[in-house]
């Protein structure tokens, strides 16, 4: 059969496949020829969500009435919930009727928004070391990317002073993410206010991506926690990572009717809405005590300590005080950069720790490595690293 000569789409050669996705395959291969490849590159909670919360999606999944289509806008008692939980451990007020939206994941939000708000040349402002998701959601919905940058000089946070010496006529969103993912870099409340005064002078909308505030990290923060917020903002959550259900696929956004409204006319023709059972299950798992978040990260806290001494065996240095699931350190000089040491860990100590560069060209010279693996994996990966080469994987 002769090849088609239909082509994809041209905005497909704005971006490339996740690199995960294809690091992932690359692993996959290696374990097939039988290398014992440990992976701390990806944060995916390796832990089980509660028991009452895998208890009520059974109890709603046998009901045989919750299988059908669901609103757009998902259960109220989803959204009553969310904004218990905003009030509770973020201190903001949001209206569940009409200021939070829950999502298949605050990944769609990316691109749900993205696509709400940009037309053809806005210009977004994307962190550099910054999620990527970011960049490709900017692309695919017509936007052009502007970086600014994050330094471990500037302590990982926007200048706004430098910013304010460009033209930002054009700029339509920025996009922030603190507690900081890779740096691990938590934000404050002083932080905070000068980003939606920045945002609030320049008219561009402000969205915080905000899943790891309940991963060691003490004060979990919100940027509707600052005072004229909601005019200017939007904020992306998750249960992925606090209530370990990242492949459940539920998160959420919140932010002012307007802006709710303009997702929601996106999301309304993308999904058909959640399933029941998902979302009664993660009403309950918002109502988690105190002591849930306590107790997973008194987990993470021993798996950091873990990183932490594979960062030392690999000569590199880092800030103790990180949030997050993962650790973020600075390669020693002697390293070309962060993909020649990762590479040289994945062929030849079988280790994959996820190169900076992969976050921006200002990660180049840092790895990040997941604490989403129990300690004893940890504790293997250490072991491989600081034994002789020729006898990993005999």
């Amino acid at each position: 059969m002769s090849s088609s000569k239909i082509n994809p789409a041209s905005r497909l050669s704005l971006v490339q496949e996740y690199y995960f996705s294809g690091k992932l395959k690359e692993i996959a291969e290696m374990r097939q020829k039988g290398l014992d490849v440990i992976n701390l590159g990806i944060g995916s909670p390796d832990l089980p969500p509660s028991s009452s919360v895998i208890d009520t999606l059974y109890k709603n999944a046998s009901n045989p009435s919750n299988h059908g289509y669901q609103s757009y806008n998902g259960i109220p008692a989803l959204r009553n919930a969310l904004a218990r939980w905003y009030k509770t451990y973020f201190h903001a007020d949001l209206d569940p009727s009409a200021e939070i939206l829950p999502l298949i994941g605050s990944k769609e939000g990316i691109m749900h928004i993205s696509m709400a708000f940009l037309d053809p040349g806005d210009e977004v402002l994307i962190p550099n070391p910054g999620y990527p998701a970011y960049e490709a959601a900017t692309k695919l919905a017509g936007g052009k990317v502007r970086y600014y940058d994050l330094t471990e000089e500037n302590g990982w946070l926007p200048e706004t002073d430098m910013l304010e010496k460009t033209d930002l006529s054009r700029v339509k969103i920025m996009w922030i993410n603190y507690p900081n993912m890779p740096t691990g870099r938590k934000a404050s409340l002083e932080i905070f206010r000068n980003l939606v005064a920045f945002a609030r002078k320049h008219s561009i909308l402000l969205i915080n991506d905000n899943p790891y505030s309940f991963i060691l990290n003490d004060s979990p923060l919100s940027i509707f926690s600052a005072e004229g917020s909601k005019e200017i903002a939007l904020e992306l959550n998750s249960l992925s990572k606090s209530h370990n259900m990242a492949g459940w696929r539920i998160g959420m956004v919140g932010g002012n009717p307007a802006f709710i409204n303009a997702i929601m006319k996106v999301k309304s023709n993308m999904d058909s809405g959640m399933f029941q059972p998902l979302q009664a299950a993660a009403a309950e798992a918002l109502e988690a005590p105190e002591e849930w978040y306590r107790q997973l990260n008194e987990v993470y806290l021993r798996r950091r300590i873990i990183a932490g001494e594979i960062m030392d065996a690999l000569s590199c240095t880092f800030n103790r005080d990180q949030a997050g699931l993962f650790l973020w350190g600075r390669i020693p000089e002697y390293c070309i950069d962060a993909a020649e040491m990762t590479d040289a860990l994945l062929y030849n100590r079988y280790v994959f720790i996820t190169p900076g560069l992969i976050f921006g060209s200002n990660g180049n010279r840092y790895i990040r490595i997941s604490l989403c693996a129990p300690e004893d994996v940890l504790k293997a990966a250490l072991d491989r690293i600081k034994i002789p080469l020729q006898k990993i994987n005999n």
